[in-house]
């Protein structure tokens, strides 16, 4: 198998900060593939650090397929490559570097929250005493659940929290690694994106 290296937005300014996100997304991605290789966790910070240093993985990891992890901060308009999407966004209108693919741009669609809230069963275990499952959105595709509305639902949703208290950002670097990645897939068609690349790139072997 190629190594596979993903660069992924969030987790704060430092690398002792980030380290959390980098742990979480890790466990992740081993539900994700089992005993299968797995990729290499890169947390970046910023949504432009993030893409910063992808473009610098590209050039110090010839060998290696990188791949860039970030929101997309807003709905992704159908038939929107997530190339075409960044390009087009204000605030990123970012151009894809040369040779790199489509599958080399992935999205958390709207945010990462977006797939916490697939697991109501996970979150319920971390809240403990007084989660209020009810507050969580209820729409089968998270995708279309705004940014805000999902920051919102997860503050009413934990907000009676007798063990963690009200959602923080913080929760989230935890949560991404206790969430089922069989309800993410179900709920976000970019997840599933995500999952199936890698998936085969595990099962592809050596090249």
């Amino acid at each position: 198998m190629v190594a596979v290296r993903i660069y992924v937005e969030g987790g704060g300014d430092t690398r002792r900060a980030q380290e959390p996100l980098r742990i979480g997304f890790g466990k992740l991605f081993a539900r994700v593939l089992g005993e299968r290789a797995r990729p290499k966790v890169i947390t970046c910070g910023s949504r432009k650090a993030a893409f910063d240093d992808f473009k610098r993985g590209l050039k110090s990891h010839p060998d290696a397929l990188c791949i860039l992890l970030v929101d997309s901060e807003e709905p992704v308009k159908p038939g929107t490559s997530t190339w075409d999407h960044v390009l087009r966004r204000e605030g990123d209108q970012w151009l894809r570097p040369d040779g790199v693919s489509d599958e080399q741009l992935h999205l958390m669609v709207q945010a990462m929250e977006a797939w916490l809230v697939t697991d109501p069963d996970a979150l319920a275990a971390y809240y403990k005493k007084g989660f209020r499952r009810d507050a969580l959105p209820q729409q089968k595709d998270v995708e279309q659940v705004a940014k805000r509305d999902l920051y919102d639902a997860m503050e009413r949703a934990t907000r009676d929290s007798k063990t963690k208290g009200k959602y923080a950002k913080s929760h989230a670097f935890e949560l991404i690694g206790l969430v089922d990645p069989h309800k993410v897939r179900a709920a976000s068609a970019h997840a599933a994106r995500l999952f199936n690349l890698l998936a085969a790139r595990a099962e592809a072997g050596p090249p």
